[in-house]
């Protein structure tokens, strides 16, 4: 019983709000401060990485297939987990992740800029991964907490529905959409503006996003 009802919580907006506003304030944060690198847009990276190898770059194509990689890995780690755990009842799996989230997100919040860019773009872009495999629906609807190209496509597919039939429900959809991209956009926002005024520990507003998210979910399988 509580963890279907913890299940139902992590399918919440309030939780997704808050998710993507990680999401964004992370892309940031690597690209701004850990040396140009899309923590969760891995499609940028994938370009990135395309670009520098047609002109014989490949030390360069090399940077960017290290977060690709890592990225790989945290959807791997996602399904062994939830592979594991998903039948533990007193501690829901997608916690366990959070809780793993808010620990590399602190590491990195402590390395200094400069040569360690790399292990914190690995860090980074391994915790995104983890998160858009762990989290991806909002009341049903899948989305992603991390990207947004997907979730721009859902809410412009409803909105059209809903401008031909008038059904309320579609309405609704593009909405919760919509507004997960405006939450990923003030991610962003936020973390240009405290990256400049706090450097590489401006990461710890995440980790404080993901405590609130953490114990959202334990309190509701408490009730």
């Amino acid at each position: 019983m509580s963890c279907n009802r913890s299940s139902q919580m992590s399918e919440s907006f309030l939780l997704g709000g808050i998710l993507a506003v990680v999401g964004g304030f992370l892309d940031a944060y690597t690209y701004l401060l850990r040396g140009g690198v899309f923590a969760n847009a891995q499609t940028g990276n994938i370009v990135l990485l395309g670009l520098h190898f047609a002109h014989f770059h490949f030390a360069k194509a090399f940077y960017y297939l290290i977060p690709i990689s890592a990225f790989i890995a945290g959807v791997v780690i996602v399904e062994a987990v939830k592979w594991k755990f998903q039948k533990f009842h007193f501690f829901h799996w997608r916690q366990g992740i959070v809780a793993a989230e808010f620990i590399l997100l602190l590491a990195a919040a402590f390395i200094p800029q400069g040569s360690w860019d790399t292990a914190v773009n690995i860090a980074v872009s391994f915790v995104c991964a983890m998160q858009v495999e762990s989290f991806r629906k909002v009341n049903g609807n899948a989305y992603a907490t991390t990207m947004c190209t997907g979730n721009l496509r859902s809410a412009s597919e409803s909105l059209y529905r809903y401008a031909i039939t008038k059904d309320p429900v579609e309405r609704e959809k593009s909405l919760r959409y919509y507004g997960i991209i405006l939450f990923f956009i003030g991610g962003a926002a936020l973390g240009t503006w405290m990256s400049g005024l706090f450097a590489e520990k401006a990461v710890l507003f995440c980790c404080g996003l993901l405590g609130v998210v953490f114990l959202l979910m334990f309190l509701e399988k408490k009730d």
